[in-house]
This record gives structure tokens, sequence and C-alpha cells, in this order.
């Protein structure tokens, strides 16, 4: 077990369903190896302080008269930390077991955070020929089951008892490390694990305290300047997987040379993560980051008459200032003219575009498309050029750019009650005002006089944002504006 290292803690909980922010724990179970020997079985019932579902009940056999009278989590938050602190955290199907315990210590107001493996991924990674990983299936496959279990008086130790399940997960290790090389085991481990390999001029701590919440990271190499400037919903398994011995990308291996420091900044969520990225990638242009640099040939098409073809127009030929509602419609944004050709050679086929109403033919006769029957006739007066112009219309309007759905600024609040963190993003007419987590600071930036330049990327960050999450975005009450 010394393959997994010194001090490994085998988990399993039972809970009230299946939701680690709305849901509760009702077991927990923690096993404790240290250089390879038990040196602890634990387990207690938990109060979850609502009922059990029947089906739950019925599932892990703990019903509601069972857990009254039981600790509460936030009384055994010590116990289960103390077991936890310095061990890698194994576990089946362990994101469950771990984002049900960091949400439980986080009501608290604690914080815990371990290194995760999964039974279920290291058995497809050392069995990958198997049908099925479930936990059923492993105790099937490899003999796991111990009929003793069932009759251990003194604790619940059967099939879906948090104990059982705990000692199924380390049978299933000692059953691997016996059936295959403890270097492929070990291999497997940190690759599930992305363990890092830290370039030797990093101090040996340069990674802790690197936490798990959204945020964005900086790399420097021996100057201010970032290096690379990257985001993540998990900032510490980003920044882990940069120095993973299993270099994803070479441009991994570039910045492991040149890497001096690193910081980071923790957001709310996810879009505080994209907006801030976006930002700081354009202001100073970091030398690894190849995207959300301001890209000049960025650009968008309109449709100017029925008989004209699409027309590119810059990104800088297009006054933003005097848009408003009934503006002219545009499509876009797109990387370069050629992204938008590539985008129309792509439709073209499907809708039965004319290939001299695009503006790609200038000879009179049938165009090319429709001499291989994909084009519908404008080019030999089969079809009216309004019929054609309606259908390509209809064809670009996934990449219509939309008039602003609001009737002024709004506030996108981001909420992490984990961290009891709550952000609120600021945006009008496609623009990013800013954030703030003060009342007061974001009506400040909603009534801020000049809007800036319209970005490509935060349009298209808003514009995916607010159709995933339409009733994130809260419109900001007029009267406050106005006294602002």
């Amino acid at each position: 077990m010394t393959v997994l290292g010194p001090a490994v803690a085998f988990v399993d909980l039972e809970t009230t369903g299946t939701s680690a922010t709305a849901e509760r724990i009702t077991e927990v179970a923690i096993i404790r190896l240290l250089e390879g020997e038990v040196v602890e079985e634990w387990s207690t019932l938990v109060d979850p302080e609502r009922p059990i579902p029947e089906d739950i009940q019925a599932l892990t056999g703990i019903t509601n008269e069972m857990v009254r009278g039981a600790p509460t989590f936030e009384a055994i938050a010590d116990s289960v930390q103390e077991r936890l602190d310095g061990c890698l955290f194994v576990a089946h199907n362990a994101r469950f077991d771990y984002g049900f315990l960091k949400n439980a210590f986080a009501r608290c107001e604690r914080r815990f955070e371990a290194d995760v493996l999964c039974s279920v991924r290291l058995s497809r990674r050392l069995y990958p020929d198997a049908v099925g990983h479930g936990l059923d299936a492993l105790i099937a496959r490899h003999g796991l089951a111990d009929p003793l279990d069932a009759l251990d008086g003194a604790v619940r130790a059967g099939r879906h008892s948090a104990l059982g399940d705990a000692r199924a997960v380390l049978r299933f290790i000692r059953v691997a490390e016996r059936e295959r090389p403890a270097d492929e085991i070990a291999a497997a481990v940190r690759r599930i694990l992305k363990i890092p390999s830290l370039p030797p001029q990093l101090p040996a701590d340069a990674l802790e305290g690197v936490p798990e919440a959204p945020g964005v990271y900086r790399f420097y190499g021996v100057n201010d300047l970032p290096l690379y400037i990257g985001k993540s919903v998990n900032l510490r398994e980003r920044v882990r997987s940069h120095f993973s011995s299993d270099y994803r990308h070479s441009n991994d291996q570039r910045l492991s040379a040149e890497i001096r420091r690193l910081d980071w900044t923790e957001t709310a969520g996810e879009l505080g993560a994209l907006l801030m990225e976006a930002q700081l990638v354009k202001e100073v242009a970091p030398l690894h980051n190849a995207k959300l640099r301001r890209r000049r040939a960025t650009c968008f098409a309109r449709l100017v008459s029925l008989r004209d073809p699409p027309e590119v127009i810059g990104f800088d030929d297009i006054d933003w200032e005097a848009r408003g509602a009934g503006a002219e419609t545009l499509y876009g944004p797109f990387a370069s003219p050629r992204a938008f050709r590539d985008l129309l050679e792509s439709l073209a086929p499907g809708h039965g575009l004319c290939w001299r109403q695009l503006g790609w033919e200038k000879r009179g006769g049938p165009c090319f498309a429709r001499q291989v029957r994909r084009c519908r006739g404008a080019c030999v007066g089969e079809e009216t050029p309004e019929a054609h112009h309606a259908r390509l219309a209809t064809a670009l309007a996934p990449w219509r750019l939309p008039d602003w759905p609001f009737d002024g600024p709004v506030a996108i609040v981001e909420r992490d009650a984990t961290r009891g963190r709550e952000e609120a993003h600021v945006a009008h007419q496609w623009r990013y005002l800013g954030t703030s987590s003060d009342e007061g600071e974001v009506l400040a930036l909603a009534t801020r006089r000049e809007l800036p330049p319209l970005d490509p990327d935060i349009l298209k960050l808003l514009r995916r944002w607010l159709e995933k999450h339409p009733g994130s975005a809260r419109p900001l009450p007029r009267r406050a504006l106005e006294e602002a």
C-alpha cells in the first residue's frame, strides 16, 4: 500500500441524496493506513438534521430512527479532519464523497482540501478491458466480498454501509497490488492525481495554498510581466496539471523551463474567472497566451441588399456607440474574413445557396453549386433574389448579433455558498463594466458615463453565459441608477 504513499485514508459516506449542496451526510467511515498498515477503522452514524427519503432508507438501511440522537456533522468535524489531515483521500466515485465532505465542512465555516484518488478511475486504468467499474462490479470480479462484514455486530459493515464499502475499496487496492506491477499502479495514480513535478527553479512549497476554487492564475518569469495567464473552476487542479509528469502540451514544457513564481486570484464563480482572464490577457499580452489577445482581423458580416453578396466589415469600422435598438443586423464576430468564408462554405450545400449570390462567381450561366445540384437556381432565374436572401439570413441566424436584451445595465450574480462568496458582474450593451460585491460599487459601475469599447471575446462570453443561465442577470433598479 505504500505505492499510494505513506498516509492513506479510505473513505465512504452514506447520504440523504445525491446533491452535495442540498443533501446531508448520514454515515461516515474512515480506514487509515500508515506505511501500508491499517492503524484505525472508524465509523459513525450522523444526524442529517432532516428526514431521510424512503428510497434512500431502503438502499442504505439507515432509518430516521437510527440517526435520531446520533452526532451532527458539526459535532464530529474535528474527529473527521484529524483522521484525514495529511492523507491521500481514496474513495469509490471519490468526487461524490469528497464533495459532500467539502460542503459539510464549509457549512461549519471550515476549509477542507485533499489529494483525491478515485478507485473507479484507477480500475479503468489498471483493467481497461473489464466490463463495469462500479463497486458491485469490482466486488464480483475481484471477489472482494467478505461474509464476516455482515456479521460484524459492533458496526454496520455490510454492502451499502459506509464501513463495508470502504473495506471493499481497500480490498480492491490489495488485489491490484498483487495483480499489477507496482510501477504500473504508481504511474496510474500519478496520472489520476496529476502529481506535479516542479521545475527546480520553483521552491518546494510553490503550490501550497493554491485553492480548490474558481479564479485566475499567473505564471511569472524573471520580471514582473506574466508569462502566462489562465483560468479554471478549480485552480489547484489546473495549476498542478501544468507540472504533471505527462505534459499535455509543449507549451507546458516551455513554461516549466521559464517560470520563477506564480500567484492567483479567487473569484466567486466561472464567469468571474472568464471575464478576468479575458481582460488581463489583453492588458499585458503574456508571451505564452495565444488566445484572447486583441485580434485585428476580427470582423462581422452584413447583408447589404437582396442582390449583393454578404459584406465583411472590420470590427474597428463599426460605430459601436451609435448602435442601439433597431440597428442594422450584423453577424459574428468572426476571427477573420477567411473564417466567415469558411462558415459560408459549410452552410451553402445544406441550404441550397447560390455561389454567384454569395459573390464567389462572376461568369454567366449556372454556378458550380447549381451544376452539382446544390443550388436552388438563383443564378439561372429559377429562384428570386428575395427567396435566396431570406434563406441566407435563416442560415446565418445563429450568428446574428443580438440586441442587448435588457432596458439598461444588469448585475450578473455568482454565489459560492461553500466559501460564502458573492460577486456581481456589471454589464451593459455587451460591455463588461466591472465586478464588485458591494452594492454601492455595483451602482457606481453601472452609471459610468462612457462605455468601454466593445470586446468581441467579452461579447461571446456574456452571450453564451446569458443563454445558458438566463436567470442570473438582475436588472438594476432604475430609481437607484438615477440616484447614483
